[in-house]
């Protein structure tokens, strides 16, 4: 599996990170297999600076050769370059676990531009700043290692799920790419309509799950991190 992480690409007045990292995902999808885009939750310590709330995107792809799938992402991103940003671009195929241990540490405390680089080149993977000051560096490594984690963040685009809509039965789900409905703690479902409106499946042990709770009559999706 290729790992593409991003992060710091957007300003106040722009859409944000999740939005382009699906544009490139649509923009590779003519010559890789695309398995998702992924939004991990980085701290929400205040001293560090973000323009919404602190996520940064992860693309799955497939396969593909690192350096190959690097220099084509790293050419859309530029085209898409907004002033004021600080973009950073991580690409990998395999993980150390140190790069993991780095995207959690990144969420639960405050990391810096220079430890981001110096794991990075400890385990010569590919890491570039894209313009400003280039702290996005520290969003994209982290999103490459809690992406590979396989058990952090959501999907904010996964098969055709984004194209279901209203209440939608447990199978329509499943045909959509879903792996699994649960509820948070665990119990499956099979039976009952779900509310699919903006939809967004945990990512858990590697597989898309939607995560719902019971609400009225029917079923509502979790949002988790």
């Amino acid at each position: 599996m290729i790992y593409i992480g991003l992060d710091d690409t957007d300003t106040l007045e722009t859409r944000g990170t999740g939005h382009l990292a699906r544009e490139i995902a649509a923009a590779l999808a003519g010559d890789y297999e695309v398995l998702g885009v992924l939004r991990h939750q980085l701290s929400a310590d205040p001293r560090v600076p973000c323009t919404h709330k602190n996520s940064c995107a992860a693309i799955l792809l497939a396969d593909g050769e690192v350096t190959v799938v690097f220099n084509r992402v790293k050419s859309l991103m530029l085209t898409e370059f907004v002033p004021g940003s600080d973009p950073g671009l991580c690409v990998a195929d395999a993980v150390p676990a140190a790069i993991t241990a780095f995207g959690h540490k990144a969420q639960h405390e405050l990391v810096t531009q220079a430890e981001a680089r110096a794991v990075a080149a400890a385990h010569n993977l590919l890491l570039a700043g894209l313009g400003g000051d280039e702290d996005g560096v520290i969003g994209a490594l982290s999103a490459v290692g809690l992406a590979a984690d396989g058990s952090d963040g959501r999907y904010i685009e996964v098969a055709r799920v984004r194209d279901l809509t209203g209440l939608q039965p447990v199978d329509a789900l499943l045909a959509a790419g879903i792996t699994a409905v649960q509820t948070l703690g665990g119990q499956p479902v099979h039976d009952g309509l779900v509310n699919a409106d903006r939809l967004r499946p945990a990512r858990r042990n590697g597989r898309p799950i939607a995560i719902v709770e019971w609400q009225d009559d029917h079923w509502f999706p979790l949002k988790l991190d």
